[in-house]
């Protein structure tokens, strides 16, 4: 029964995942295994974008889930995702010890740079991989706590919510350049040698942290798809389609907003915790407001409130990204900017909503005949 309520009934997704799937098999049996002068070999290189793909798509599932379901549109969610970044790389800083420039035992480089003493206290208890991975989750996970519960009870919604959230994480940004914060300030945290013992620039290391984001990738998604599903999920498309008519319905309108929105900035954390290692550094222009509405146009490109079209969307846009920034890199900004255009007014279900249009059978005279008797009795029901 939960097998056909996740899979079954959501052909698409099932379609998503097995690609998913299927590269998280492939890409490291033919970057470990192929010899490098196969056609069929995978460079360590593509091994890392895919990675990062992977990561992006599990983010833009985390906006679908608060804006394809419940309506909340967030320009924020890169606050979360760079959060949960900075939480793996004070953890991947701690590991590095001695073999830093200045070979401090305890210190980063730019700390002993900048005539630290000891260690800020928030860096405490970071040389754990357990208590990092608790505080992934614990951080993003607070701040939307706090956030929501303030602007959900206050009935903040609509534009205001997303400007609300966009000036978060543009404070976010300012704070993470300033030196005294302790995070590095403009460079951020990088130079990273290790995780859980591996190093971190081998091959190995690599493909499993590859395979680590496949794996959260489908997790994520059969969560929120559980989510969606589930009696909770119908009550927040409600909220999204007649918010007020809910409230008077007896639901409490805010406490559905605010845990959907925990959770998912805990996703967006996991995602950015994931991503850190691969690109090896983790800087305060992950909080750029530019990245979350970018996070936005994602979703909207492969398909608003369908879960899967997010990580469509997310593959798509960031091979896109990749292909102009190499040929031209000046205008890239153009092509984000005409694709929202082009998606907001000619693909509004965006590329699964043109897919399904595509894969559409025409009707039969007899089927296009009893089609609007079918609408109408459904309409006056």
């Amino acid at each position: 029964m939960l097998t056909k309520r996740l899979l079954l009934s959501d052909r698409g997704g099932m379609i998503v995942l097995g690609f998913v799937a299927l590269l998280a098999i492939i890409v490291p049996v033919c970057n470990m295994l192929v010899p490098s002068d196969s056609p069929l070999y995978i460079s360590t290189y593509a091994v890392t974008l895919i990675g990062k793909f992977l990561c992006f798509a599990l983010l833009a599932l985390s906006v679908d889930l608060i804006w394809g379901y419940a309506g909340i549109l967030s320009l924020g969610h890169g606050a979360f995702f760079a959060l949960g970044g900075y939480a793996m790389g004070l953890y991947l800083m701690r590991q590095i010890g001695d073999r830093g420039q200045y070979g401090h035992p305890e210190l980063p480089d730019f700390m002993v740079f900048l005539n630290w003493d000891s260690l800020p206290w928030y860096w405490l208890g970071f040389d754990m991989f357990w208590f990092t991975a608790l505080m992934i989750l614990v951080v993003p996970g607070l701040l939307a706590l706090v956030f929501g519960w303030l602007a959900f009870r206050s009935r903040v919604t609509g534009v205001y919510f997303a400007i609300i959230t966009q000036a978060l994480t543009y404070a976010l940004m300012l704070a993470f350049f300033r030196n005294e914060m302790g995070f590095g300030g403009n460079n951020g945290l990088t130079d990273f040698k290790d995780i859980l013992g591996f190093s971190i620039t081998a091959k190995g290391t690599r493909n499993a942290l590859f395979v680590a984001s496949a794996v959260m990738l489908i997790l994520g998604y059969l969560v929120c798809r559980y989510i969606v599903t589930s009696r909770m999920g119908r009550v927040i498309v409600s909220i999204r389609d007649a918010e007020s008519r809910t409230r008077f319905c007896g639901y409490k309108v805010e406490s559905y907003k605010l845990w959907l929105f925990v959770f998912s900035a805990m996703l967006a954390g996991i995602a950015g915790a994931l991503y850190v290692p691969q690109v090896g550094i983790i800087n305060p222009g992950e909080f750029s407001p530019l990245n979350s509405i970018e996070l936005v146009v994602w979703v909207a490109t492969g398909g608003r409130g369908t879960l899967y079209g997010a990580i469509v969307g997310a593959f798509s846009v960031n091979y896109a990204k990749t292909l102009f920034t190499t040929w031209s890199p000046e205008s890239w900004l153009f092509v984000l900017g005409a694709l929202f255009v082009i998606v907001t007014l000619i693909l509004p279900k965006g590329l699964v909503g043109l897919f399904d249009r595509l894969k559409r059978k025409p009707r039969s005279k007899s089927e296009s005949d009893t089609t609007p008797k079918e609408n109408a009795s459904e309409e006056a029901l």
